[in-house]
């Protein structure tokens, strides 16, 4: 689902990650661990395509990232749900257009967008607050909205970048145990974390990072 053939960023003069090989499998949860400035970010932004690698090969959904063109990128990218560390959400749009504002984007009729969007704020326990603008929300429920805004579309890869950096930690084992739901429904999940907790005992793979490099991985 996910490859990575000897990969290297640089920004500047300096690597971001160096010589990376990794594998992630489709229908696999797996985590990227490491301190900041690991590469953490890095690996994800170049699997959701806002950044091209400089050396090596990315293979995507049997995508070949250095065979892609750029009018290719936004069908690429339905394939991916993305959840941000800092939420991106829209404050002047209530929680409803903020998740259907994907749908909308690849052309789906408004009764279309209205049934999913119900559905999907129902899985992460938001319809209630369908109507409700981001900053009435607590962090937790933020988050939810975000990955509802990554799920919607029912992509094959969802990628999360510390998606429980900001929340407490009843709030983040909450958006663990959604994560493990959406994987159970056969969708890839990556999530990058510094917070151990999020995958001690999980019985998932930890994939190590530091200075640019993997450094080891382990079962969590």
């Amino acid at each position: 689902m996910i490859q990575f053939l000897n990969v290297t960023k640089f920004y500047e003069s300096q690597a971001a990650i160096k010589n990376i090989t990794l594998t992630i499998e489709k229908g696999e949860l797996a985590f990227l661990t490491g301190p900041s400035g690991a590469g953490k970010s890095t690996l994800l932004k170049i699997i959701y395509l806002s950044e091209r690698p400089d050396e090596g090969n990315v293979t995507i959904a049997d995508w070949d990232l250095s065979k892609l063109k750029e009018s290719s990128i936004p069908f690429l990218r339905r394939n991916i749900g993305v959840v941000f560390q800092d939420f991106r959400l829209l404050d002047n749009r209530n929680v409803f257009d903020n998740v259907a504002m994907t749908l909308r984007i690849q052309g789906a009729l408004e009764d279309e967008v209205k049934e999913r969007v119900m559905d999907i704020l129902k899985i992460v326990n938001l319809r209630h607050k369908a109507d409700s603008f981001p900053k009435a929300l607590s962090g937790g429920e933020q988050q939810r909205v975000v990955i509802a805004r990554a799920i919607v579309g029912e992509p094959t890869i969802l990628l999360a970048d510390e998606p429980t950096g900001n929340l407490d930690s009843d709030t983040a084992s909450g958006i663990s145990r959604l994560f493990k739901d959406i994987n159970a429904t056969g969708t890839t999940v990556l999530i990058a974390t510094h917070n151990k907790e999020l995958f001690r005992n999980t019985g998932r793979r930890v994939i190590r990072l530091d200075n640019g490099n993997i450094t080891g991985e382990e079962i969590g």
